[in-house]
This record gives C-alpha cells, sequence and structure tokens, in this order.
C-alpha cells in the first residue's frame, strides 16, 4: 500500500469539489442501493472482520465468507453492495452487466448548462472552403479488448450501408490503440468511427470528434458497468475497503480506461474514502482481459474491471467461469463508446452518416447478431457524457496526448 501522507489532504478537497460541484449522476455512478447521501452509497462496507458476522470463518453455507450471498438473492435493482457479495454467476443471470434504455434516457434528460470537463465538440465551420468532402471516408474502429483489431466482416453492413447513404467508398481502417484512434482523427485520416468511453474526450479536445450515437442491443440494452471483483475464494476482501490492505494487490487496466481507471479512481475515493495511488499501489495490467486473467491466476487479488469485457472474455473460453470471481460493488450503467464524425465534414455527409447508423434498423440482422448492437439512438455529449466528464475533472485529467 503506497503510505497516506499529505495528499489525503488534497484528496477531500476534491471530495468537496465533486459533491459542490451539482454531479447530477454522481451519486448514482456509484451504484447505491438506498441513496442517503454519505454512507448509503456504498461507502464504509462493513467487511465483518471486527464482529466476525454470523458465519464465522465458514461463512453462510461454509463460504467463508459471511457477506457472499446466493445467486437467487440478487437483486438487479437493490444489490444491497454493503451487506452482500455476491459470484458473478448472479449478475450473468440476472441481466446486470448493463443498463436499460431508461437508464440512457435518464442521461439524455439531465439538465446540464455547460460542459463539466474540457471543451465542447467543435462546431462545423461557417467558411464553406473549410468543411471535408473526402472520397473514400475512412471509418476508424476502435481495437479490440486486448488491443487486437476488430474483425472487418463483423462490420462490413454498417460499412456496405454508409456507402449507399454518403455516396462515397468507405475504408476500414482498424487500430491497435486508443491513442491511434485519436491521432487518426487528429490527422484528419479518419473522418468517422467508435470510440472507448474512456477516450471520448480525447477525441473531442485533440481529435476534432463530434460524439453523435450511442448503440442500444437487441434486447434493450445499453452500456456496461464498473465492477469491483476479486477471486471466489478471497474471502478476506468483502469491500473495497479491503483494496487498501498491504496484502492485496490491486490491478486497473489502462491510463485513459474509464471503468478500468478512471471511473474507479473517483468513484472508490468518493464512495470508500480508498484513493487508488494512496491506499493501494495502482498496477496497469494493459486491458480489462488481463486484468481479469490476472486475478483468476492470482497474479492479482482484486481490481475494476468493465462488465461487457468480461462478460465477452468468459464466453470466448473455456478456461476461465463466471463463478471464478466474486463482485464486492458494482456502479449504475456507464454510456458505452460512441459512433463519431470529424467535425468539420461536409453537412451532406453527415447527414447520410447519421442515416446509416441512427436511421437505420438494424435489429434481426447479421450486423446485430455479430456487434450487439440493434440501433443506434443520437445524443448529445454534454449530457450523455457529463458523469464521464465530471469523473475525469475529479481526476485532474489532462487532455494530452501522452495521458493516452
Amino acid at each position: 500500500m503506497v503510505e497516506d501522507t499529505g495528499g489525503r489532504t488534497e484528496t477531500s478537497s476534491r471530495r468537496r469539489f465533486i459533491l459542490a460541484g451539482g454531479a447530477v449522476g454522481i451519486a448514482g455512478l456509484a451504484g447505491c442501493s438506498g441513496g442517503s447521501g454519505d454512507g448509503e452509497a456504498g461507502a464504509g462496507l462493513d467487511s465483518g472482520d471486527e464482529d466476525g458476522g454470523d458465519g464465522g470463518d465458514g461463512g453462510d453455507g461454509g463460504s467463508g465468507d459471511p457477506m457472499l450471498a446466493d445467486a437467487s438473492e440478487f437483486d438487479p435493482a437493490e444489490p444491497g453492495w454493503e451487506e452482500n457479495n455476491y459470484l458473478m454467476t448472479a449478475v450473468s443471470e440476472n441481466d446486470y452487466f448493463q443498463g436499460s434504455q431508461t437508464d440512457l434516457e435518464n442521461m439524455r434528460n439531465q439538465d446540464v448548462e455547460e460542459i463539466a470537463h474540457g471543451s465542447p465538440p467543435r462546431e462545423l465551420p461557417d467558411d464553406e472552403s473549410e468543411w471535408v468532402d473526402p472520397d473514400p471516408l475512412i471509418f476508424v474502429d476502435k481495437p479490440g479488448e486486448s488491443g487486437q483489431s476488430q474483425y472487418q466482416d463483423t462490420i462490413q453492413p454498417l460499412l456496405d450501408r454508409l456507402e449507399e447513404t454518403t455516396g462515397r467508398t468507405v475504408e476500414w481502417q482498424p487500430v491497435d490503440s486508443n491513442a491511434a484512434t485519436v491521432e487518426r482523427f487528429r490527422a484528419g485520416r479518419g473522418h468517422l468511427g467508435d470510440i472507448s468511453t474512456g477516450t471520448s474526450a480525447f477525441g473531442v479536445n485533440l481529435g476534432g470528434v463530434v460524439p453523435f450515437a450511442v448503440p442500444i442491443s437487441p434486447s434493450g440494452q445499453f452500456g456496461y458497468r464498473l465492477l469491483a471483483v476479486t477471486r471466489d475464494d478471497e474471502h478476506d476482501i468483502q469491500s473495497v475497503d479491503d483494496f487498501a490492505r498491504d496484502d492485496v494487490k490491486i490491478a486497473h487496466s489502462e491510463p485513459a480506461s474509464n471503468s478500468g481507471n478512471q471511473a474507479p479512481s473517483a468513484l472508490f475515493d468518493q464512495f470508500f474514502d480508498v484513493t487508488a495511488g494512496e491506499d493501494y499501489e495502482v498496477n496497469f495490467s494493459g486491458g480489462h482481459d488481463q486484468t481479469a486473467r490476472g486475478i483468476a491466476a492470482s497474479d492479482y487479488d482484486a481490481g475494476p474491471i468493465c462488465s461487457t469485457c468480461v462478460d465477452d472474455l468468459i464466453g470466448s473460453t473455456e478456461d476461465i467461469d463466471y463463478d471464478d470471481f466474486k463482485l464486492v460493488w458494482a456502479s449504475n450503467p456507464f454510456p458505452p463508446g460512441p459512433m463519431v464524425h470529424r467535425y468539420d465534414l461536409h453537412p451532406d455527409i453527415v447527414e447520410g452518416i447519421k442515416e446509416a447508423t441512427i436511421g437505420t434498423d438494424w435489429t434481426d440482422t447479421e450486423y446485430a447478431e455479430n456487434t450487439g448492437e440493434a440501433e443506434y439512438v443520437e445524443i448529445d455529449y454534454k449530457n450523455v457524457f457529463n458523469d464521464i466528464l465530471i469523473i475525469q475533472r475529479y481526476n485532474g485529467v489532462e487532455y494530452e496526448s501522452g495521458n493516452l
């Protein structure tokens, strides 16, 4: 654990700042079940070390963790994280990895007057000579979870539709890092595409992108959650509070990741008084897959993980299962990575891009089956990404390429 010196004073100051800043959804992001301001929001999960709990070392059913509840007791509306741990099976069986369209509508309808951090997306230039009318259009596809490029045949139906609606040839350009995504747009070598949640503000501030839509799944779900995860046999880790112990090794994914670093750095501090980099050493694993595999293999003891990432990993491998992981806390949903376009694209091209995405129903198509994206919903970046920007403001994020 990193020794807590004078840094706690600064952290407390930041804590007061975020609460005073009117963060409409920040308490919700904590996944609080009761909604009382400071305690019920997940802070102070009593590990039971002092009182021992009713189960002693054996716990309920001999599990060794007195807070471990049965999957049948999991209520998605009221998980009760201050009282319960669950194996990841409970989350999987209850479709808790993502949020609902109601959650998205709440984000879209937030009354946000100005951008919480950084600059707003740039406006289309008034001078038409500055408009960009490229042929081909370059579609920049964000990297897969482990940094690998996505497969073109997965996204090809969307590329074909874009060619129909824009009248331009569309070339697919995969990248192997979030930094490469932003650089493509910044240099004018990318015109539209998708970008990860945590990288979106970097894209806006450095790459000139305009986030305009987010995907909805065939079942009507969207986004993902931050999960605080440990191994199923780590009976002494029952809360994020325990991440601060000297004998617990914590993994984060990578610096710019929302659920893998930015959100836990803010929310663990806000609701558990556990500060990454002060109360525990941050070990960057390189990605959510690496964090999950590292926890399963005992390279790490616990860490924050993107819910849909670990779900995809478990679904694609035979050596890791949901029951290998225990959850001690989860956030409310975050928005998924958005569709974006360059700010200076010709309006006719932007109209065609929106027709192929927002204006096209992908339900019951091969594209929806392969990508999990059945429709695209128009967004205002200022509203839907408000909580993400508040988290990055809280963490003092500076939008520089070296911070990706």
